[in-house]
C-alpha cells in the first residue's frame, strides 16, 4: 500500500476552491462563461435541441390552446404532435452526444 505524500502547510486545502490537478483543465474554454455564451455555443454545437423544444412548445400552447375553445380533434392532434417533438427532440440530444463523443475520440 503507497503511503501518501508529505503534506504541504503553506497551501492548505480550500474546500470553497476547485482541487488543483496539474494538467487538468475543468472547462474546454479555460474561461467561466456567462449564459448567454454557453447557450448560444450550445445551439451552434447542436442547432436540432433547440428547435424540438420549440417544437414541443408550440405544440403544447397551440393544444392547451384548442382544449380551452372545446376543440377535442385537434387538440388530441396537438398533443400527439408534441409527443413526436420530444421524441424529436430526445433523438436529437442522443445524436449530439454521439456526435460529441466520437469528435472527442478523434
Amino acid at each position: 500500500m503507497a503511503t501518501p505524500g508529505p503534506v504541504n502547510p503553506e497551501m492548505p486545502f480550500e474546500p470553497s476552491q476547485p482541487p488543483v490537478i496539474e494538467g487538468f483543465k475543468p472547462t474546454a474554454h479555460g474561461q467561466t462563461e456567462s449564459f448567454k455564451e454557453k447557450f448560444i455555443r450550445k445551439t451552434r454545437e447542436n442547432p436540432m435541441v433547440p428547435i424540438g423544444c420549440l417544437g414541443t412548445t408550440a405544440a403544447l400552447c397551440y393544444g392547451l390552446y384548442c382544449f380551452h375553445r372545446g376543440q377535442p380533434h385537434r387538440s388530441q392532434l396537438m398533443m400527439r404532435t408534441r409527443i413526436a417533438a420530444q421524441g424529436f427532440t430526445i433523438v436529437a440530444i442522443l445524436v449530439g452526444l454521439a456526435a460529441s463523443s466520437v469528435k472527442s475520440r478523434a
